[in-house]
């Protein structure tokens, strides 16, 4: 009874803590994605978690009869939704006794039958696909005849498609380094050394290549790009020191645009603004980003071959505050939060409209808002030290100002850059597991990986499926036709629906 009373008490904790998990991913939503929900939002999953796991060994133990005891039909079971339906199913046969326990007669009668489904996964089926070409021989001139060999995915790699995908997608996408997974890989019986893993790594990079660069001149052409880097620790002569990963968005689906969404990536040794001018090249419109100074030069008006102009992030402005409120709650703070999060609350409306219903919508519901904000802003901030943090949350929105608020004017621009940050979190999740890249050239594929996995998902198709197809028809596929092969344009060969 103890054990049931737990249990009670634990499944009605875990609503609890299921509730406010769900009412932070709302927020989150809501308001832009931001470190400190995203902190609070692992918190709460990782407690989540930690419930689940405590009642069902609380729940394991109250299933077990008691001593003398006979157990009741009274007892809680969980509610388990069905399996999948599209998943093969293997009958085992559990045959029926021969004989009455009752009577012990012979003369049974079949009445059907009772089946319990269970979930099972079976480790992956290695198979070596032999590719045998015939040889003639003709009985007038002797000449012999044989189809030529099939091209490989890989220069002098035996390595199939569906492997070498699946390599790709676990280090990038999974953030499985070689090593483990040589090692799972001779667990399973097929010991394959790191250094071949690594040059399957380089040669599939190069073999893709075409594809990046088509997906870099796709973002490039848009009219705005969210742009954002992290720093990536990079070895050098048995030390390591800070190279960047930069990744450039191009998704036009919040202002209705009909192109698709792509996100590229470029690695540099520091954090030069100069690389990213480099990389944008002829690129003229709109970037958000933050309030990198190393960006100064992109925004120049005398630019050639055109300017851009900077959106700021309303995101990055409301977390300066939102820190004061938190840890100090300082009351201009907590106002200033609440203020940002009513123009945030606004901006869900607009989201999918085109250009020119955006900017109406901003022009009749947020332009007040928006003025009041900067006068209550300015108010405060005369009566502030020029020390006070306070102060500095208000100038870091003041100085900027113009770049704040031109989404009152261009239906175009977001309220926030997470379109980048969301882009940039799959490196910071992975860099916990690779710690470190191993020379510059390593942080270039790295980008160039993480540039073909991630426009895949921004485009709701499934990396490793994406590439499998891809890496198989490569060799035989015409360089004019390679924009076939993009994400947005891709349809599965006929004998990779088969494989699938």
């Amino acid at each position: 009874m103890i054990l049931a009373e737990r249990a009670a008490r634990l499944a009605s904790e875990i609503a609890v803590e299921r509730l406010k998990l769900e009412v932070a991913r709302l927020r989150r939503e809501r308001f832009g994605a931001s470190s400190e929900r995203s902190a609070r939002i692992d918190q709460l999953e990782l407690v989540l978690e930690d419930l689940e796991e405590t009642l069902a060994e609380t729940e394991a133990r109250a299933a077990e009869p008691e001593p003398h005891t006979t157990p009741t039909s009274s007892q809680r079971k969980p509610a388990r939704r069905p399996l999948p339906e599209h998943l093969p199913r293997e009958r085992i046969l559990h045959p029926g006794p021969t004989t009455c326990a009752c009577c012990g007669g012979a003369r049974l009668r079949h009445l059907g039958e009772d089946v319990t489904e269970t979930l099972e996964r079976i480790p992956a089926r290695w198979v070596v696909i032999q590719h045998v070409r015939e040889r003639f021989s003709c009985r007038d001139c002797e000449t012999i005849a044989q189809n030529p060999a099939p091209f490989h995915p890989i220069p002098r790699g035996r390595a199939g498609p569906n492997l070498l995908a699946e390599v790709m997608m676990a280090k990038f996408g999974l953030h499985l380094p070689l090593h483990r997974q040589s090692q799972r890989f001779a667990h399973e019986g097929v010991p394959i050394d790191v250094s071949t893993l690594a040059g399957w790594v380089g040669a599939v990079t190069t073999a893709l290549s075409p594809l990046v660069a088509r997906i870099e001149a796709h973002v490039r052409e848009a009219d705005r790009l969210h742009l954002d880097d992290t720093p990536v620790p990079v070895l050098a002569k048995g030390k390591t020191r800070t190279g960047r990963l930069w990744t450039v968005v191009r998704d036009d689906r919040p202002f209705g645009g009909p192109e698709p969404p792509a996100a590229a990536y470029f690695y540099s040794p520091d954090r030069s603004g100069a690389h990213a001018e480099t990389w944008l090249g002829n690129f003229h419109g709109i970037v958000q980003a933050d309030a990198f100074s190393g960006f100064g030069r992109l925004y120049e008006p005398g630019r050639k071959p055109g300017p851009i102009r900077e959106a700021a992030c309303w995101a990055h402005a409301r977390r300066k505050f939102f820190e004061l409120a938190d840890l100090r709650k300082a009351p201009i703070a907590i106002e200033a939060v609440t203020r940002i999060d009513a123009i945030f609350a606004i901006e869900r409306a607009a989201n999918g409209l085109e250009p020119d219903e955006r900017r109406a919508h901003r022009q009749a519901r947020s332009a007040a808002i928006v003025a009041d904000l900067e006068a209550w802003l300015r108010e405060n901030r005369a009566r502030l030290s020029a020390k006070a943090p306070t102060a500095a949350a208000i100038d870091y929105l003041l100085k900027r100002w113009t770049a704040f608020t031109r989404f009152l004017d261009d239906g175009r621009i977001c309220l926030s850059n997470n379109a980048a940050e969301r882009a940039i979190r799959p490196i910071a999740v992975g860099r916990r597991n690779w710690t470190f890249a191993g020379s510059d050239a390593g942080g270039h594929r790295t980008a160039a990986l993480y540039t073909l996995i991630e426009t895949a998902k921004l485009n709701r198709i499934d990396p490793q499926a994406w590439l499998a197809d891809v890496l198989g028809r490569l060799p035989d596929h015409s360089a004019r036709r390679i924009d076939d092969l993009l994400p947005w344009n891709w349809t599965p060969s006929r004998l990779h629906q088969i494989a699938a």
